[in-house]
Formats: structure tokens, C-alpha cells, sequence
């Protein structure tokens, strides 16, 4: 049984052409009109890349702090010890601890936090509740610069507008680039710069063509999609 679009959703899919790649400025004021929630949207970016998960050297994962923010305050726990936790608690870590945290993990179902930044001596400890912390993304990875010997250069990233974006197994990457409320420069050059990176991360044995399609909705809204060649990649 398909599920039936919202009268809201059906007003802002008309202001779509089905068929047409926008370009980019045109695709970022038209995600703004079609923004349909009482809360400010957020502004996601998908990319379809012609890679292939299943190897090993195509597998790509990483994070990037965004020119511009990202429009969210997230909850920061950071797993520490020594100078490292004071470090972290001066750069404004929301939580700072150790087994103390873990444990509390373990035992209370605690979940007040959407980020945890790990030193690299926590990790053997962060993986025995790795059944819990993985199914919900917060499991901490050196990729995505949530492993570190330097918490408090990583808290001060997150702050700034850090995010993660991971290839799924057909090779689409989603990432959260902004909101509604965002004046249109800022957006352009949010996802301009995600798209760049993303083209820097091209694994080498990558054969023809790279970045298959790219588009961008907000939050409930129509996808758009971007013509390739207004952008500078």
C-alpha cells in the first residue's frame, strides 16, 4: 500500500519540473520554496557515485566541518582521561568522563548526547557496549574524526558544523549541508564545498564516470536535481 503525499508536499512537487537538472542556485532557492514543515527544514545533499562498497578501497566514510555551520547544536560526550578531559570540558564537551559514562551507558540506557568524540585508550572500553552504540550511528571512528588523541580540536570541529557522510551499499552519500533558514550563499557554498570534498575522496581505482547524480530536498520536501555541469568539480 503506497503512502499517500500530503496536500503540502503536492503543492511544493509542482513547483518541480520532473525532469530537469537545476542549477545549483536555482536548485537552492527552489529547496528553500519547497520547504513544507512548521520547523526550519533541514537541507540534505544525495550524491549516487559509481563506486563499489564491496572493495575494500571503495568504501568511503569521513567527515568535513561545513564553511558555514550546519544549523544544529548537537550534545557533545567525550570519553577521556587527564589533560585530554580538561581540554575537552574548556572547548564546551557537554559531557566529559570515562568508565564512569560507560558505565552509565550500559546501565541507564543514557542517551542524552548526539555526538561522542573518543580518545584512542577508550575504544577497547566504548566497544563492549558497541551492540548498543552501533545501531544508532554513535559508535566514535577514526575516519570520521571521532577517534582522537585531540577531543578538544574534534569538539570545537563539531561545533563549527561537522559531518559525516558514508557511502551506502549502491554507493549513494546523504549529507545534512544546512537549513531553510539559511540565506542562499550560505547553502551554495555549503553543498559546494561537500561536493568538492567528495570529489577529492575519489578512491583511484574508481573506472569512468564518478558522480552519477546529485540532488538536494529539504526536510518531507521534493528531491531537486542539480545539473553536473554547474558545478566546479
Amino acid at each position: 500500500m503506497m503512502r499517500k503525499s500530503g496536500k503540502k508536499y503536492v503543492e511544493a512537487s509542482k513547483l518541480v519540473e520532473a525532469n530537469k537538472a537545476y542549477s545549483l542556485d536555482e536548485a537552492v532557492e527552489l529547496v528553500k520554496k519547497t520547504s513544507i514543515t512548521k520547523f526550519d527544514s533541514s537541507i540534505e545533499l544525495a550524491m549516487k557515485l559509481n563506486i563499489d562498497t564491496k572493495k575494500a578501497d571503495q568504501q568511503l566514510r569521513g567527515s568535513l566541518v561545513l564553511p558555514n555551520g550546519n544549523g544544529k547544536n548537537k550534545r557533545i560526550l567525550v570519553l577521556a582521561k587527564g589533560s585530554a578531559a580538561e581540554a575537552a570540558k574548556k572547548a564546551g564537551a557537554d559531557f566529559v568522563g570515562e568508565q564512569d559514562l560507560i558505565d552509565k551507558i550500559a546501565k541507564e540506557n543514557w542517551f542524552e548526547y548526539d555526538v561522542i568524540i573518543a580518545t584512542p585508550d577508550m575504544m577497547p572500553l566504548l566497544g563492549k557496549i558497541g551492540k548498543v552504540l552501533g545501531p544508532r550511528g554513535l559508535m566514535p571512528n577514526p575516519k570520521t574524526g571521532t577517534v582522537t588523541t585531540d577531543p578538544a580540536r574534534a569538539v570545537e570541529d563539531v561545533k563549527k558544523g561537522m559531518v559525516e557522510y558514508r557511502a551506502d551499499q549502491y554507493g549513494n552519500i546523504h549529507v545534512m549541508v544546512g537549513k531553510a533558514s539559511f540565506d542562499d550563499k550560505k547553502l551554495s557554498e555549503n553543498l559546494a564545498y561537500v561536493i568538492t570534498q567528495i570529489v577529492k575522496a575519489k578512491p583511484a581505482t574508481v573506472k569512468g564516470k564518478y558522480v552519477q547524480t546529485i540532488s538536494i530536498s529539504s526536510t518531507m520536501g521534493p528531491g531537486i536535481h542539480v545539473d553536473l555541469n554547474s558545478i566546479d568539480m
